[in-house]
């Protein structure tokens, strides 16, 4: 063998060895690198079930919405100690989460609705799993983004107004209570489609404001979000239908009304509802009936309506606008609403009936 020979194949041998440290190199590198991300997607507020199909981009997202927030323990000391830690920790949390899994599908179930966390900036840190059931979109694909981008851009304004604190708000934990429309991918049937074919769902969200004082922390909105359903099937012995126009006048209502009032459905005819409405809640009305005219679904919230014999009665009214015929070529006519459908449920006896708060039950107490 000649040195030329010798020297060939001592560089290539070097040439092999530094290729194969260079990958056992690039082994260790990803090793480490999707221990980092598994350690990374345990500390989100997901089930382990969500947590493994996590791409890296999804974990990355996800980790910086939640950022400010502990959801779990970090993992420290020895590789050997972590990959220890982390089997009891995965233990400890399937234990957990089989203890606590029919209790939270119960309060789901109960609630009708979804879980949602928004900071004050609008991103969404947190939705519970059931969110796909009423959305279409699942959690992963929502986490992360902000609320801006899947809401209808006129309840923009409204959503911002919830999310900002006055000076007063950081000590008393204020309320929200407000509607708004968001992007569903669900079709009539219960099919999901894209997202560029979404239309907009109404979504009645109630709940607090978690004002966090410290640097690392963030403030945020905790709210259960109802949609609003078009019909309402579960009407009970304490409800009542009717029908309005558009400024809230009476054109139709059933029989239960007399029971529960005293009026008889012919008495309404004409009447607007704000003349049964307790003084003191015509601001709570016209908020309904102004998120009827933008949204075309709304609920009012708890008001006091009056009774014919004296006293009030607390209602909470659920309401959608009915849509006209749609135009065509042989129907020229505009695309108008057709009437506001209301279901009121009565939430209390009759209070404080010897009390006159109206002509009309002065006029009957005097008659009586």
């Amino acid at each position: 063998m000649t040195l030329e020979q010798r020297q060939l194949d001592t560089m290539t041998a070097d040439k092999e060895k530094r290729r194969a440290i260079s990958r056992e190199a690039a082994r260790r590198r990803r090793r480490i690198e999707s221990d980092v991300f598994r350690d990374l997607s345990r500390l989100l507020p997901l089930q382990l079930s969500a947590q493994t199909h996590l791409d890296k981009p999804s974990i990355i997202r996800l980790s910086l919405s939640t950022t400010g927030t502990k959801y779990g323990p970090v993992v420290q000391g020895g590789e050997e100690q972590q990959i220890c830690d982390r089997r009891l920790d995965c233990e400890e949390r399937e234990t957990q989460e089989v203890k606590t899994l029919e209790e939270t599908s119960m309060y789901l179930r109960m609630l009708e609705g979804f879980l949602m966390v928004i900071s004050t900036e609008g991103d969404m840190i947190f939705l519970s799993d059931n969110v796909s059931k009423y959305m279409g979109l699942t959690q992963t694909e929502l986490m992360g983004h902000n609320i801006f981008e899947f809401t209808h851009p006129c309840d923009h304004e409204e959503i911002r107004n919830n999310l900002r604190l006055t000076g007063e708000e950081v000590w008393c934990r204020p309320k929200r209570d407000f509607i708004i429309r968001i992007k569903s991918t669900l079709t009539h049937r219960g099919r999901s489609t894209n997202l560029k074919s979404a239309s907009w769902k109404v979504l009645h969200c109630q709940g607090c404001v978690k004002v966090c004082l410290t640097p690392s922390s963030v403030s945020c909105l905790l709210l259960t979000c109802q949609p609003l359903p078009l019909s309402h099937t579960l009407l009970s012995t304490h409800t009542f239908t009717s029908q309005h126009r558009m400024d809230m006048r009476f054109t139709y209502c059933d029989q239960s009304v007399t029971l529960l009032l005293g009026y008889s459905p012919d008495e309404l005819l004409g009447r607007s509802i704000y003349e049964l409405c307790h003084a003191l809640d015509t601001n709570c009305l016209t908020k309904n009936h102004l998120n009827l005219c933008w949204k075309s679904q709304s609920v009012s919230g708890q008001y006091r309506m009056l009774v014919k014999g004296g006293g009030y009665v607390w209602v909470e009214s659920h309401s959608a606008v009915i849509p006209g015929v749609r135009p065509s070529k042989s129907r020229r006519c505009t695309h108008q609403p057709l009437c506001i459908l209301c279901v009121t449920y009565v939430l209390s006896g009759v209070e404080e009936p010897s009390l006159q708060l109206s002509l009309d039950q002065t006029i009957h107490s005097y008659m009586s």
